[in-house]
């Protein structure tokens, strides 16, 4: 039986299985909170400007916490650090809903952020390493089902709980989770110690990196409310962080254990999977904004209907991601990552075209076509990252990779919006009430007056998310044709198998 087609084992799906219940936890928790801001603002007294901190503060929190998990595993061990943060969100989200203020609730989110930003590396390394380079397309394809149905599932059981139950129950109900997600990790997954070599934590670094993502995503999230990047609280902080992290990569490049190994880059394999892993999040994740809101702001939906109506994708890239891991461990992920940005990006076209009446069910049909682009690309690139590594590189490659698909997100995120923000600005001006430039749901007959110019607002900026799912197949091809490349480079240096004796006659 070929390596290829080897059966993933018991032990792997037992890893899997536990890694999926505490990544689902974590994702859902991203997105659904969002849903709930408005009522978060009412309920707490807050404006909308404070209440938004419930959702930057956690964001902040992944992004400080994210570069520590590839020392503090190979330190502990994969086990202990996967069951501490598991723990650390179920009380962070027990703790927000008993939140008394927006204060409270903001400090909680953070605390609740430090273990959710540890689950997702932690439990991609447990899973890489437990399958081997040669599975870890199809183990992948496992945890990547979750990662993509978050975004699209969050606001639909958000919508629920918001409109059938109090707010608090939208961090209550990871409580449970957490605790079965412990008892799993306790039960099914193996001990490992931690290595004695794994060297002191390097200071710097943190001191140089955590802080400096933070200040690119501060600045990206602010960016919403100030209006775009020309307001010094949000340029500035973008700056500062990136000088920051500038410094940080030198630092990393001439340290012997850096927080970060930025000498993985060299290997042009993983470079080129981290680009397009960069730049399909930013698609990925700036689409997924830009679509409820035209349901919302456009069309007057509800956030629970809204939510509802973008499921199609989600099962699209369910669809294709179990096939998109057997390509992978087979071709490479290169290859399977092109094949779906081309599918993403004509998927993605016809968005540009939105009006204010297109058919819901042709964009349900566009959507599970985007779908299928999203989930043959997102996961195979990731895969083909962790397949040109050694075992002992995979704690500290899987915070690079974390790191550099949140940073995609959020940029992705906040360039969207920005965008949105400026045409819907530029279509109505204060026309109608609109606001100029508001991202929230106007009156009936407001909308009435104003919808075809605000279809085109939406439409203009996916011609957005269409370049960068067209960038994004820049380093797909790179990375396509260098696997092509090591794999004929590899046959090569196999020898040639020796004849087997001749069958002697008696």
């Amino acid at each position: 039986m070929a390596a290829d087609d080897e059966p993933l084992g018991r032990e792997v799906w037992i890893v899997a299985a536990v890694v999926v219940v505490g990544v689902i936890m974590s994702i859902l928790d991203t997105t659904i909170v969002n849903v709930a801001l408005e009522t978060l603002s009412r309920e707490l007294n807050a404006p909308l400007n404070t209440i938004q901190w419930v959702s930057t503060g956690y964001l902040l929190a992944l992004a400080t916490v994210i570069p520590l998990t590839g020392w503090m595993t190979e330190r502990f061990g994969s086990k202990r650090i996967w069951m501490i943060s598991v723990a650390l969100f179920g009380i962070g989200s027990a703790l927000c809903g008993l939140a008394w203020s927006a204060e409270s609730l903001i400090f909680f989110r953070v605390l609740q952020g430090f273990g959710g930003g540890m689950i997702m590396p932690v439990g991609m390394a447990l899973l890489a390493q437990t399958a081997g380079a040669h599975r870890v397309g199809r183990v992948m394809s496992v945890v990547g089902v979750p990662m993509l149905l978050g975004p699209i599932l969050g606001p639909v059981i958000g919508g629920l709980i918001v409109d059938s139950a109090s707010w608090r129950w939208i961090f209550y109900v990871n409580v449970p989770i957490a605790a079965a997600a412990l008892v799993l990790a306790a039960r099914l997954l193996k001990a490992d110690a931690g290595r004695a070599d794994a060297g002191r934590l390097d200071w710097t670094g943190l001191a140089l990196l955590s802080p400096g993502l933070a200040g690119v995503v501060f600045g990206l999230s602010e960016s919403e409310s100030h209006g775009g990047f020309g307001d010094p609280l949000v340029w500035g902080p973008i700056v500062v962080g990136i000088v920051l992290i500038a410094l940080f990569v030198r630092h990393a490049w001439r340290a012997e254990r850096p927080l970060i190994d930025v000498r993985l880059f060299r290997d042009r394999v993983f470079a080129a999977a981290s680009a397009t892993t960069f730049l399909i999040g930013g698609a990925l994740f700036g689409a997924m904004i830009i679509l409820p809101l035209y349901y919302q702001v456009a069309r007057g939906e509800s956030a629970l209907t809204a939510g509802l109506l973008m499921a199609p994708q989600g099962l699209g890239a369910a669809a294709a991601m179990p096939i998109a891991g057997k390509l992978t461990d087979r071709l490479g992920g290169g290859r399977v990552a092109v094949a779906g940005l081309l599918i993403l990006t004509i998927g993605t076209i016809p968005f540009a075209f939105l009006k204010s009446d297109t058919s819901y069910t042709l964009l349900a049909l566009l959507l599970v076509l985007r779908g299928l682009g999203i989930g043959s690309s997102m996961m195979p690139s990731m895969a083909a990252a962790y397949a040109s590594l050694e075992r002992a590189a995979v704690p500290r490659a899987t915070s690079a990779l974390n790191v550099v698909q949140r940073v995609g997100g959020s940029l992705g995120t906040a360039l969207l919006a920005v965008v949105l923000q400026g045409q819907i600005k530029d279509q109505l001006g204060g026309a109608g009430g609109a606001g100029g430039g508001t991202l929230q749901r106007l009156p009936d007959n407001v909308r009435a007056r104003v919808a075809e110019p605000l279809a085109d607002a939406f439409a203009n900026t996916f011609w957005w998310a269409v370049g960068m799912s067209v960038l994004a197949l820049v380093p797909a091809v790179v990375l396509a044709v260098t696997q092509k490349r090591e794999r004929a480079a590899a046959a090569q240096r196999e020898p040639e198998p020796e004849p087997e004796p001749a069958a002697q006659v008696a």
